[in-house]
């Protein structure tokens, strides 16, 4: 089952057998007191600095979320889109939880869109879903309701298997542009949650065979050495089904994590991408001890 995406000039394919697709999440002001300042006065300006940095580390699809507080997050989507469309070839994921940012930046997109995301609460799929199906994007589910985020693996399949009968059976959504998201919880707080994750990817692989992300730096919030804590993580996870992460494209240890992931599980035939990854990395470390040197 492939996931397919595209930008105005360019298409990202989502599956388990094709290389690891790697969403950048830098363009979002969580956390990012700055960054959130300068959204709130309309500057945008270190969206190219992100996007640059991105696309260097690898990112095939790029994560934008434009929340910050006491701003017109609309207004920020569209021009944040037509910014980002103006710098990079890459298709975009839209990440809001409000629904009228998500129908603008969709409306200003060329191209087909991730939208992340929806959850299988009743009125979040009434919201989201007829949205995606109009302008005919790709979506991110997450398995949790008005009830509960459940710990059991089961259970997360239970609704996951919610969304996608009603996605499909009454929006006409095809099943291969339902992206599932397991649930990457911390595992500061539970050293249990990672196992319960990679479980559900299990589930979903055998029932379903869709395509899956989740939110990588989850898994090491809170704790020390997060890098070291994404690269272990990152190849388990791809190992038990999963396709996709929104995940810090800047950050090597763990980029480079995913490549060997790519090589080892024979998605990378002949391990042309880790060779030519290689030598673009001892390039780049060259021009950079040149241009050191006195």
């Amino acid at each position: 089952m492939e996931t397919v995406l595209r930008s105005a000039s360019r298409e990202v394919v989502i599956g388990p057998e094709r290389p690891f697709c790697i969403i950048g999440e830098r363009i979002n002001p969580t956390g990012r007191r700055i960054f959130q300042e300068e959204l709130r006065r309309g500057d945008l300006s270190r969206i190219s600095t992100d996007v640059a940095a991105q696309v260097a580390g690898g990112a095939m699809v790029l994560d934008v979320n434009m929340g910050a507080p006491l701003a017109d997050e609309a207004e920020l989507m569209v021009a944040a889109v037509t910014l980002i469309q103006g710098l990079t070839d890459l298709p975009l994921c839209l990440d809001s939880s409000i629904v009228s940012v998500l129908e603008a930046g969709l409306a200003a997109y060329q191209g087909k869109a991730l939208v992340n995301s929806v959850t299988a609460e009743d009125d979040r799929l009434a919201a989201i879903l007829p949205l995606v199906k109009r302008h005919g994007a790709a979506v991110i589910a997450l398995p949790n309701d008005e009830e509960e985020i459940p710990a059991d693996p089961v259970r997360r399949l239970e609704l996951a298997r919610k969304v996608i009968s009603v996605a499909t059976g009454r929006y006409g959504i095809p099943i291969e542009d339902i992206v599932i998201d397991p649930l990457a919880m911390p595992v500061g707080a539970d050293t249990s949650l990672v196992a319960r994750t990679l479980d559900t990817l299990e589930l979903l692989r055998a029932e379903f065979g869709v395509n899956t992300t989740l939110g990588a730096s989850n898994v090491s919030f809170g704790m020390p050495e997060r890098e070291a804590l994404g690269a272990a993580f990152l190849p388990m996870a791809i190992r038990c089904g999963l396709t996709s992460a929104i995940m810090d494209a800047r950050a090597p240890r763990i980029v480079r994590s995913v490549q060997a992931a790519d090589l080892l599980l024979d998605r990378d035939p002949w391990g042309a991408a880790w060779i030519a990854a290689h030598r673009a990395s001892q390039a780049t470390a060259a021009t950079a001890a040149t241009r050191a040197m006195p």
